[in-house]
């Protein structure tokens, strides 16, 4: 039951990812907690329950803020995973499935 009432708390003050997209050459992710992985060609992100991976090439990353994270570059795949485990983000455990 608590988690029911977690899941719409969180759906009602929006800390669900949204993304804004412009064409394929940049992204606007508002409430990303943080970013895990990074290079030129993949980004996993983490947004509230969900793992968000990114492919594309001369992948950048700018204006990461407490409202979201611009992403810029050639970007081919965007894919969404669930997390796993607990929402702790001081645990060391991976959050995302590979």
């Amino acid at each position: 039951m608590f988690g029911r009432i977690t899941d719409k708390t969180l759906e009602t003050f929006y800390l669900t990812p949204l993304i804004h997209m412009d064409g394929n050459k940049e992204l606007l992710i508002e409430n990303c907690r943080r970013i895990e992985e990074y290079s030129e060609v993949f980004m996993r992100l983490i947004s509230g329950k969900l793992c968000i991976n990114i492919w594309g090439n001369g992948l950048r990353a700018y204006d990461f803020n407490k409202d979201g994270l611009m992403i810029s570059g050639k970007i081919s795949q965007i894919e969404f995973t669930e997390r796993n485990g607990r929402q702790d983000e001081k645990s060391d455990k991976r959050l995302c499935e590979d």
